[in-house]
């Protein structure tokens, strides 16, 4: 057996605890003898996971929840296997249901064909569905459950006293999860996700890449204010709602003008440069 290194009270992060980064942030979550695991990872992780767990002296047979942040392949691909072993039900957001019981690969990010990304996606049945305001027991704990699309439409986060388990929504050097309109991300909703998590009076967040780090306002004030930026960039395609440059070029076309040359020199020709 080896010993537990609980980042708070009630929650190991798995990469923690090992010391090295095994994948994605793992927390396990216990109460006496029953425990659930908020993330998976990849499915290449699962037995080193589940034998890290074991060696922690949790009963295998206790784990009472294996629960999806959001259906990203990098935090669930192997959630089948996990629960072929451990028999534990399977919780996710509705919208992530589809994508895991139909093991899509597109929309999880184990196909981008572009970057030649082509990952297996193990379909998954769900067992439950959990969304904004249910809880999940554990023992005789509870982790209050967040829906914070943005990210993805199926982003959730879980708040555990002063704890926020914050899934892909920030991170301590202030950027976000991935927006990319394969998955369901939503800058608008990605505001007002970030804006609650800021509002409200948690002191931790734990988030599902990267150390885990003290609320910091000014922070969460400056990813707000660039995602805002966001909203009218064409850097992020069908995700920015707006594109001022295009009504403005709209009223330039209708208005006849042509553009300014008259603080450009005028081209010169190939050749014509001739030294003095």
């Amino acid at each position: 057996m080896i010993e537990r290194r609980p980042v708070f009270p009630g929650v190991i992060e798995l990469n923690y605890q090992a010391g090295y980064r095994i994948g994605c942030n793992v927390y396990l979550v216990y109460e006496g003898r029953d425990w659930a695991l908020v993330d998976i990872g990849y499915e290449e992780s699962v037995d080193e996971i589940i034998e890290l767990v074991r060696q922690m002296d949790f009963p295998l047979a206790q784990c009472r929840a294996l629960v999806a942040t959001h259906a990203d392949v990098d935090h669930i691909q192997g959630l089948a296997k996990a629960k072929q072993v451990l028999k534990a039900p399977v919780l996710c957001h509705p919208l992530a249901v589809d994508p895991l019981e139909r093991g899509d690969r597109v929309k999880t990010f184990a196909e981008i064909a572009a970057q030649n990304v082509h990952l297996d996606m193990p379909a998954v049945k769900i067992d439950r569905t959990i969304d904004d305001g249910d809880t999940v027991q554990i023992g005789g704990i509870a982790l209050e459950v967040w829906h914070t699309p943005g990210h993805t439409d199926s982003q959730l986060a879980f708040r555990l006293g002063n704890l926020l388990l914050s899934g892909d929504n920030i991170y301590r050097d202030g950027s976000v999860g991935a927006i990319d309109a394969h998955h369901g991300s939503d800058i608008p909703a990605f505001i007002r996700s970030l804006e609650r998590i800021a509002a409200s009076d948690v002191e931790w967040l734990l988030p599902s890449h990267g150390p885990i780090f003290r609320k910091d306002d000014r922070l969460l004030e400056r990813t707000i204010a660039r995602l805002r930026g966001y909203l009218t960039l064409a850097d992020f395609g069908t995700c920015a709602p707006d594109w001022p440059l295009i009504a403005e070029w709209d009223r330039e076309l209708a208005e006849g003008r042509l553009p300014d040359a008259a603080a450009a020199s005028p081209p010169q020709a190939a050749g014509s440069a001739r030294k003095r």
